[in-house]
């Protein structure tokens, strides 16, 4: 008995192994099924149709990433030249600010000083101006030396260079010298915004001393904001000043927004890659700066070798076109594709290939992959 069952196994096992043997014969028979041949009648009913490649200029869309960044000229850190105490302010970041709006206060003795040293400047050249002119009337009558006369000159040209220099400098501390007098000396000056926009950082709190090298604020003008696209080399000729292009966040990809290129940077980095500056065509206060966003860009290819997207078909996770041999018989080409546009497949031609001349089925080529499997089954 115990024989039996030993004899039984070993016919179950091997009846087994037959079974799989054969199925795996008839999957590499399929796998190496390439041709089919119709008879008239199926070829009409199949709706075949042929035709040869075609050169086509086939636009694709190039896929870039990058951030929203603002140009250096809308971007202002504000500093006291002079230094001095921050006596006021109402900044905080992300509020607003308007073109000469009064952003700080500050004070210190040396704006005292400074206005006091110009009145004084201004006082005294009068009567210098005066003296020289006086000397020179004498010069010119011998009356004068020539030595008295040169020295009245030297004092009133040197009180003007102070004068200059003084007037300079309280302009560049903000103090405004038509508006300073002997009963208006003031120990503050205010500091004004030069742009419309918004407070990004605020550096300093009220009663600090900051120096002429420190930044109190910095202001961005958030409303010509820029996006700078990574292109690496193998892509910065498919582009040009004033193309079109959409971009969108990761956030929110449908919603789209419209922009043009407007610089391409010259220089690679080292990653080879470099910088392409995009203009958003409208303003959306949403978009703030340091967001990172996607951006599609439609180019164009040179003419390349195509062939109606209905003519390939996908088998075994590749991609195919039916060659036609003549009589009515049709062998299945593997294929590398490209972009695809209108209708049409661009197909990488190799080297030493009759692709570009060959005929191929253009229409019902699915009918055909449908009759080989059946044929394989």
């Amino acid at each position: 008995m115990k024989h039996i069952i030993v004899f039984a196994s070993i016919i179950i096992v091997l009846s087994a192994c037959g079974a799989k043997n054969d199925s795996e014969e008839k999957t590499a028979a399929a796998g190496e099924e390439k041709g089919v041949a119709l008879t008239s009648q199926q070829l009409k009913n199949a709706g075949i149709a042929t035709g040869k490649m075609e050169q086509r200029e086939i636009s694709s869309v190039l896929k870039l990433n990058g951030k929203i960044d603002v140009p250096p000229q809308n971007m202002v850190s504000i500093s006291v030249p002079l230094g001095g105490y921050l006596k006021t302010t109402q900044l905080l970041p992300g509020m607003h600010v308007n073109k000469g709006q009064v952003i700080a206060v500050m004070q210190d003795q040396q704006y005292i000083q400074l206005q006091q040293d110009y009145l004084t400047a201004k006082a005294k050249i009068g009567f210098l101006e005066n003296e020289y002119k006086r000397q020179k009337e004498l010069n010119q009558s011998q009356s004068s030396s020539d030595k008295v006369y040169q020295q009245a000159e030297a004092d009133y040209k040197s009180q003007q260079v102070l004068m200059t220099s003084l007037a300079a400098k309280l302009q560049l501390a903000g103090i405004n010298i038509n508006k300073i007098n002997e009963t208006t000396i003031s120990p503050s000056i205010n500091i004004y915004s030069p742009i419309n926009g918004y407070v990004s950082k605020v550096n300093v709190n009220i009663g600090k001393y900051v120096s002429s090298t420190e930044v109190l604020f910095e202001l961005i003008n958030v409303s010509d904001i820029h996006l700078a696209l990574k292109v690496f080399e193998k892509n910065v000729n498919k582009l040009y000043i004033g193309q079109k292009l959409i971009a969108y966040t990761n956030n929110n990809p449908e919603k789209k927004y419209a922009c043009e290129i407007l610089l391409i940077g010259k220089d690679l980095s080292m990653e080879g890659n470099t910088e392409v500056h995009c203009h958003f065509e409208q303003y959306d206060k949403t978009l703030v700066p340091g967001t990172y966003m996607n951006a599609e860009i439609e180019v164009k290819n040179n003419q390349a070798f195509a062939l109606p997207t209905d003519a390939i078909v996908r088998f075994e996770s590749k991609q195919y076109v039916y060659k036609v041999k003549g009589n009515n018989q049709f062998e299945m080409t593997e294929i590398t594709t490209g972009e695809s546009e209108n209708g049409f497949t661009e197909i990488t031609i190799p080297a030493n290939s009759d692709l570009a001349t060959a005929e191929f089925v253009t229409k019902g080529a699915y009918s055909l992959l449908m009759m080989m499997k059946n044929k394989a089954e």
